[in-house]
């Protein structure tokens, strides 16, 4: 993981959250998005960048679990982008879900969409997205949903504090994505890592573009200092390497200070001053062992007001492997992959081909050619798949649009398999349209009459995203209890790029509240 040019994970973290005594109401909730650009200073460098009403971050989305939501997304700049609600499962609404060419077809210049949805058993903060190109790298921010009911905590919090994690570049990322796939090496890394869209007063003329408030994993490194009437945090934050590709290999800082008395008046000058220090105990960018400890500590509340409902059986199994590959050359034409060669990356030997009209429209209006049913369930060769010369066993993938089709109602288990091909590494993956648990983690190979043995069906994490480890394994489980065409992707956005994703169809069930609703009229054409 080498950073967010590489995985684009801006992860939006709600330190506290005030509920909303009018959450159990349902209402309808309004907002207008116009995405245009806006010319930003960022390390001695200005440069016009893709913005949400001109903010960089974008505007914090606050909702009630049970809201609709509604959107109006106008395109006001000279290429195309859609918006990605990432977390929110998008009942029956997959239109609103808003990866490019899966759910809808781009929103073009001088257009408008509005992406109009319910919060359904849903709460806490996720974050939105663009989701075309590469444009998240600056079109993003939070998205917090209060509960309908008090939190699970001792004492009731009183305020809520996003903190979003990204990178700036002082180049044009969409040039960098470019450039990678013309002559297929990898990308340029990124100038530095953000906190809320400041890169902190460890880069260049950023003294004072400091985040302070009342894409990659990361390591928030947090240390707490108690300074009479205000608690103050130092939150440090770089990258957890698992890839032998150069990386931002640099750190951000920012601070959030505790107003604990009522007399207490915070002002920017009372931070501390560099140079900051941080305790000489904390995790190292390279430190799985950790990463992996404090992973397998997540679990689900599990109690009877938060039951925890995990498939304790299953109906179906998919095992796919996770790959980077290497392709030859094309003729007349050079490389600047490893060798010479040209990148890409794959799920069961596929390498996702992005089709041009939205593979949900394909599948609503039953369009030839548009859906390939026949996604590999398990993968095509049977091999050492974290054992093997990384070098040596680099298999050529293929290219197609391939669709994994679920009925609804099927209890699934997706077995996740890294391998070590030219490079192991961490792969985030994110699942559109559906929740799931993780059951189980482990490193080589997944061996299905052993492994399952070891599962945790008891309270198991619900997530939206998972870590497969480094030359390892995840196991997640989940009920295709939404039906539409859903994208399954790794988070790294170069990944995606090459082809690190595929379809997920889930079909709709037999009564008419388990089917896909009708395309709105506003929906952006191909």
């Amino acid at each position: 993981m080498k950073g967010l040019f590489s995985q684009f994970l801006l992860v939006a973290i709600s330190l506290l959250a005030m509920p909303d005594l009018s959450a159990s109401s349902s209402n309808t909730k309004h907002f207008q998005f116009n995405v245009e650009w806006k010319s930003v200073r960022r390390l001695c460098h200005r440069k016009a960048i893709l913005t949400v009403n001109g903010k960089f971050p974008g505007p914090t989305i606050a909702v009630n679990e049970g809201d609709n939501v509604q959107v109006k997304v106008t395109n006001s700049v000279d290429r195309n982008t859609t918006i990605h609600w990432h977390g929110v499962r998008q009942l029956r609404t997959g239109w609103a879900d808003g990866p490019a060419y899966i759910t809808q077809c781009p929103i073009g210049t001088g257009k408008t969409y509005t992406y109009n949805f319910t919060v359904v058993d849903q709460r806490g903060t996720l974050w939105w997205h663009a989701h075309f190109s590469w444009q998240r790298a600056s079109v993003y921010g939070a998205f917090i949903i209060y509960p309908s009911t008090p939190f699970p905590f001792p004492y009731q919090p009183e305020a809520d504090i996003p903190i979003i994690l990204g990178e700036w570049w002082n180049g044009d990322v969409e040039a960098v994505e470019s450039e990678m796939m013309l002559h297929g090496g990898g990308p340029n890394t990124s100038d530095a890592y953000t906190i809320n869209g400041l890169p902190g007063p460890s880069y260049p003329c950023s003294d004072k573009a400091l985040s302070s408030r009342m894409l990659l994993l990361y390591f928030p490194k947090i240390a707490l200092l108690l300074f009479s009437s205000n608690l103050e945090c130092k939150i440090d934050f770089e990258p957890y390497l698992t890839s032998i590709f150069p990386f931002d290999n640099s750190t951000t800082i920012g601070f959030v200070k505790y107003q604990t008395t009522k007399s207490s008046n915070f002002q920017k000058q009372d931070l501390p001053t560099p140079p900051y220090t941080l305790p000489d105990n904390l995790p190292s960018l390279k430190d799985t062992p950790f990463v992996t400890q404090f992973l397998d500590n997540l679990k689900s509340l599990g109690s009877k007001a938060y039951p925890c409902k995990v498939p304790r059986t299953i109906d179906k199994r998919i095992i796919t492997t996770i790959s980077l590959n290497l392709q030859e050359c094309p003729i007349n034409q050079t490389c600047k992959g490893l060798l010479n060669k040209h990148f890409y990356a794959s799920m069961n030997n596929q390498s996702f081909i992005r089709p041009r009209v939205s593979l949900l429209e394909s599948h609503y209006y039953n369009l030839k050619p548009g859906l390939s049913l026949n996604f590999p369930e398990n993968p095509p060769y049977i091999f050492n798949y974290t054992g093997v010369d990384p070098m040596s066993e680099n298999m050529s993938t293929e290219f197609e649009t391939k669709i994994l089709e679920i009925p609804f109602g099927t209890k699934l288990e997706i077995v996740l398999q890294d391998t070590n091909f030219l490079n192991p590494e961490n792969h985030p993956i994110h699942i559109h349209g559906h929740n799931f648990f993780i059951v189980g983690r482990g490193f080589g190979n997944f061996d299905v009459s052993k492994d399952p043995l070891g599962y945790n069906l008891e309270d198991p994490p619900e997530r939206n995203t998972v870590a497969v480890p480094v030359g390892g394994w995840a196991a997640i489980r989940l009920i295709t209890d939404n039906p539409g065409v859903w994208f399954v992707h790794c988070h790294l956005e170069e990944h995606i790029s090459w082809g690190l994703a595929l379809g997920f169809l889930v079909r709709s069930g037999k009564e008419l509240s388990q089917s896909l609703l009708p395309p709105p009229g506003d929906l952006p054409p191909c």
